[in-house]
């Protein structure tokens, strides 16, 4: 059976609840998940390739915990394991922010944290996913275009598909997200906007 076909089937069961589903899927899209880790530490230290390894495991637990994962197609799971890769990043950035700072309920000790985000990458998270929420409050389709293009890693093409729009308005809007996006995190971080932001 081709693979597409595959996990196509194993889509429909885990919409309907079959709780080994999700095990199959992450099976057949692991390497496409890998690599969105990967782009997302790419700046990271040396080690960074464990670290991607370390991420995918973390969103496969963030993805286990849910009762149902709604996706009919590759490019409708990788959208969820997108938005799940970031609230990852964002949760370890806050704990890893927190052991620094003594704060938080409950101490978490540093190396929880460590295998991901130094303390600047840590900052530049909380700062971008600041910036995420204002913008989905002001344009929702924009935020979703810069999930899926930054985080989830799609084509232009993909994100057009996912979100039901043309690809001349994911164009537009990832090129104006982009640039406003650059703006407030930068404001938020009092440095210069930086060019190769997403």
């Amino acid at each position: 059976m081709p693979a597409e076909e595959n996990l196509t089937i194993w889509l429909g069961k885990m919409s309907a609840g079959d709780d080994a589903a999700l095990d199959h899927v992450m099976r057949l899209l692991y390497d496409e998940i890998r690599l969105m880790a990967r782009q997302r530490l790419r700046d990271e230290r040396a080690d960074h390739t464990l670290a991607a390894t370390a991420l995918v495991n973390e969103v496969y637990l963030k993805l286990a915990a849910q009762r149902r994962i709604d996706a009919a197609d590759r490019i409708q799971f990788l959208g969820v394991a997108a938005v799940t890769m970031r609230r990852v990043l964002v949760d370890y950035a806050r704990t890893r922010t927190r052991a620094k700072r003594g704060g938080g309920e409950r101490p978490v000790p540093l190396e929880d944290a460590e295998p991901f985000l130094s303390v600047e990458e840590c900052d530049e998270i909380l700062a971008l996913d600041a910036a995420m929420e204002r913008l989905a409050a002001l344009d929702e389709r924009a935020a979703r275009v810069v999930e899926q293009r930054f985080y989830a890693g799609l084509s232009v093409e993909e994100t057009a598909q996912l979100l039901g729009v043309s690809t001349k308005t994911v164009q537009r809007e990832w090129v104006a997200a982009r640039a406003w996006l650059r703006k407030e995190v930068a404001r938020e971080l009092g440095v210069a906007p930086d060019p190769g932001a997403p």
